[in-house]
């Protein structure tokens, strides 16, 4: 017995010295969760706080560098139309010449191959811009065709998607970190008239009709009335109202921007038919932005339309059309714009401020962790060496007391 009690009793000794050791090395008083039960709860949850914190900093450092470059390319883009704007005002003034005039058509024309470059710009890593989730893709496309002999840009046509990509920057808290060029890129609120008389529709079937990404629920029975309340009711950035010539279904944006419209799905693999009905969008077509229907009347330029327009003025002298309403479109266009950029400066203070409190709450809550976890190293210290002490006088003890017998040797 007194064997076994003397063994029991130094082993338990050497496992503290070991468990003490070992905190020292980790410098952390918490080696399992049975230490400290309700400080280990504490700091797990303290850790994923801090990581998450880590990876807001992130997302808010990546989404700054990129507003950072559309702002640069957004900037460049407003110098652009400044230029064009003072041909423009010259053009207009009647003192040049055809000759003269082609000349400054000329130039509009380079600079609006050179818009066409910053609508696709590429940022660091590769991905483009403005195209929405379609960021491997240029978002627009630029069609060529001959005027006088020469070859031109007759149109663009935007190739992306309306997807505003999202990242966490708090608790709850999202920022968007693209802009859509479809946006960007438009001068002016869109205008969508049909030419099919709506007075007596009604809504087969319980379906969705979707207008820039927002859905809007419809019921069977809905009549045109109830299918305009529902859209300006929505979040939609469009107003619906009824034409009073042609009663029919008239659609104008909020905001300068391309219209996004699609018939949702009723169940899957099946589309509902209101727009198409309604004689909104082309029968079988549901892809936007091409899908619009041939019938109705669509009124709304983007800033190249514009460009392209004064271009093709200049280029023929046509004075008269670059007055006020040349100078009025090239207005607008620089108005959204700026807009743009400024609701891009808007959101980077809100980064800026978001960033300074990552940065203010990081600390502190590493300095809550450390009180949980964190060990004394002087009380460690000192209860390593006592217990090296006691451990020494334990074996020197019991070699005293435990001495060997003749059994010992017969044994």
């Amino acid at each position: 017995m007194p064997t076994d009690d003397m063994q029991y009793h130094l082993r338990l000794r050497e496992w503290k010295l070991n468990n003490l050791n070992n905190k020292m090395a980790s410098q952390t008083r918490i080696q399992n969760l049975r230490d400290d039960p309700l400080a280990a709860a504490r700091s797990v949850r303290y850790q994923s706080m801090i990581m998450r914190m880590r990876q807001y900093a992130d997302n808010v450092e990546t989404i700054r560098g990129r507003n950072a470059q559309v702002e640069g390319y957004l900037n460049e883009a407003v110098d652009l139309l400044q230029r064009v704007r003072v041909l423009t005002v010259q053009g207009s003034n009647g003192i040049y010449k055809q000759e003269e005039l082609a000349y400054m058509g000329e130039e509009v024309d380079q600079l609006l191959h050179e818009f066409v470059q910053i609508a696709n710009a590429h940022a660091g890593d590769g991905t483009t811009l403005f195209s929405g989730f379609r960021t491997h893709k240029e978002p627009f496309r630029a069609v060529m065709g001959r005027m006088d002999t020469v070859e031109r840009i007759i149109s663009v046509d935007y190739t992306g998607n309306i997807g505003r990509n999202l990242a966490e920057i708090s608790d709850g808290a999202i920022a968007e970190t693209n802009m859509p060029g479809n946006y960007v890129f438009w001068a002016e609120n869109e205008n969508i008239y049909s030419s099919v008389d709506a007075t007596t529709y009604q809504v087969q079937e319980n379906t969705v009709i979707e207008i820039d990404g927002v859905a809007v629920e419809l019921k069977e029975g809905d009549t045109i009335h109830a299918i305009i309340s529902k859209i300006n009711s929505s979040a939609a950035p469009v107003k619906a109202a009824l034409d009073p010539v042609k009663n029919s279904l008239y659609l104008k944006t909020t905001v300068p921007h391309q219209l996004w419209l699609k018939d949702g799905e009723t169940e899957p693999g099946k589309t509902g038919t209101v727009l198409q009905d309604l004689g909104i969008i082309t029968q079988g077509q549901n892809t936007p932005p091409a899908n619009k229907a041939g019938s109705a009347l669509s009124f709304g330029a983007s800033i190249f339309d514009i460009l392209i327009n004064l271009r093709d003025r200049l280029l023929e002298g046509d004075i008269e059309q670059l007055g006020s309403a040349g100078l009025q479109s090239i207005d607008g266009a620089l108005n959204s714009l700026i807009t743009h950029r400024s609701d891009l400066g808007a959101k980077d203070r809100r980064l800026e401020l978001a960033y300074s409190r990552i940065d203010y709450e990081t600390p502190v809550l590493k300095e809550l962790n450390s009180n949980e976890i964190d060990l004394d190293l002087s009380e460690a210290v000192t209860e390593l060496k006592m217990l090296e002490y006691t451990h020494k006088a334990a074996l020197q003890t019991t070699a005293t007391i435990m001495q060997p017998s003749l059994l010992n040797y017969l044994r």
